[in-house]
């Protein structure tokens, strides 16, 4: 049995390096990307506060036309397709760099699955310097995301990168 949990009152800094271990420790020596992700984004919205929605969204690539495929998340149902460059999620996966998001209603051309998120954190999940996935987070709280957020979610990416297929 894991019983991972945020500490208490600790900082981004701690708080981050507590969700690193923990997803090392659920991920290490498993080759079943679906089990890893979906361990992931339970161990992301367990221990991160004011989330509404955790997940992956996946590279797939369909007669030579790359699109994200829904994931492992925990939250309210998602979109399932989302095009590279609509959206922050697919803006993420076509330009490779986080998105942080304040408001996600002043976002140009932001696909809104569930009314109750109000801003958004996505960070490519990379290997080999290409884009295989994308992990989602939003929040019903503006300005949720800042920069800590955006280096310990980078942080697990890496971390994660070589423990999931782009491709399922």
């Amino acid at each position: 049995m894991f019983d991972f949990s945020a500490p208490t009152h600790a900082d981004k800094p701690e708080l981050y390096r507590e969700l690193l271990a923990a997803a090392d420790a659920l991920t290490a020596g498993e080759s079943d990307s679906v089990a890893n992700m979906a361990n992931i984004a339970a161990l992301v919205a367990d221990m991160l506060p004011d989330l509404n929605w955790a997940g992956f969204y996946r590279v797939v690539e369909t007669e030579g036309k790359k699109e994200l495929v829904l994931g492992p998340f925990v939250g309210r149902p998602a979109c399932i397709r989302i095009p590279f460059g609509r959206g922050v999620c697919g803006t993420a996966a076509a330009s490779g760099a986080v998105q942080v998001v304040e408001d996600v209603h002043a976002f140009p051309g932001h696909i809104a699955c569930d009314a109750a998120s109000a801003s958004e954190l996505v960070v490519p999940v990379l290997r080999d310097g290409q884009v295989i996935a994308v992990i989602d987070l939003d929040s019903p709280a503006l300005a949720r995301f800042d920069e800590q957020d955006a280096a310990g979610i980078t942080a697990l990416a890496a971390l994660i990168a070589p423990r999931i297929q782009g491709r399922i």
